[in-house]
């Protein structure tokens, strides 16, 4: 689905997303991504959701934001407690909803300036 969201030179905006990829300022990204407002979009390196590691979310809080938003692919899946604890424990809510509503709420976020983290899942097939 393409986002009808403008592109800034100077932050990371979703511009359309679909099965297996995610584009982010217009550049396709076809592996798993970690997504702040501003700085490098850098790969996160989960290619299936059963996966998952503590460590996988311990680098979200890195630059303590407000928010993880986690986009678990096509449908919604929930990660298992033990591994956002040590993120809420912080006072970092994490969120996981579909890939395409957390492209959406990432947008948002981003737009109304909160400190906000997205990370995209993308299987490997």
């Amino acid at each position: 689905m393409k986002l009808n969201q403008e592109s800034s030179p100077t932050t990371n905006t979703i511009t359309a997303h679909g099965d297996g990829y995610v584009d982010i300022n217009l550049q396709r990204h076809t592996s798993s991504v970690m997504i702040e407002p501003e700085g490098p979009v850098r790969e996160w390196p989960v290619n299936a959701f059963d996966q998952l590691t503590p460590e996988n979310f311990a680098m979200l809080g890195e630059n303590a934001p407000e928010v993880v938003i986690f986009g678990t692919g096509a449908k919604l899946r929930f990660p298992h407690p033990r591994l956002t604890a040590p993120l809420m424990a912080r006072g970092i809510g994490v969120e996981a909803m579909d890939s395409g509503a957390a492209c959406r709420t990432y947008n948002i976020l981003m737009q109304e300036d909160r400190r906000v983290v997205a990370v995209i899942l993308i299987e490997a097939h």
